[in-house]
């Protein structure tokens, strides 16, 4: 089940600027809706949702956190094949694959090279076929 949008949205946008899938649909000023196919219940639209109008599959409302707060990738480059398929997956472009040092360096990885653009959903993790990448909340 996807999450849901409830009468409470405001029509700040906030949501479907933030979903990493494209998932939420509507105009500024109306009222939201989250696509059910497209969903991935990362829970990015509630985490941003100034006004508390998303809920989980359970019908429980998606509680704000502040960004410094959401998880980020954290790349065990021991593992990490530079596949690239964690670059692919993540449309906001948080995620690049290191350069070799020197001409046949194959000590490469998947970094996250845009902190900024992340927005924690972790289909980076979900994707990883080494399993090298884990979402982690820093406490800088």
């Amino acid at each position: 089940m996807a999450y849901k949008i409830t009468e409470l949205c405001d029509g700040c946008t906030a949501c479907k600027r933030m979903c990493p899938v494209e998932a939420i649909s509507g105009e500024r000023k109306n009222l939201h809706i989250i696509n059910e196919k497209r969903c991935i219940e990362c829970g990015v639209c509630g985490w941003i949702c100034p006004v508390g109008a998303v809920i989980d599959e359970n019908g429980v409302q998606v509680g704000r956190i502040p960004r410094k707060q959401w998880p980020k990738p954290v790349v065990q480059e021991e593992l990490c094949t530079a596949c690239a398929i964690c670059v692919d997956i993540c449309n906001k472009n948080a995620l690049t694959i290191t350069y070799p040092v020197h001409k046949g360096d194959l000590n490469v990885s998947a970094i996250l090279s845009n902190e900024k653009a992340c927005v924690g959903c972790g289909l980076c993790s979900l994707y990883c076929p080494m399993e090298a990448i884990q979402m982690e909340v820093r406490h800088d």
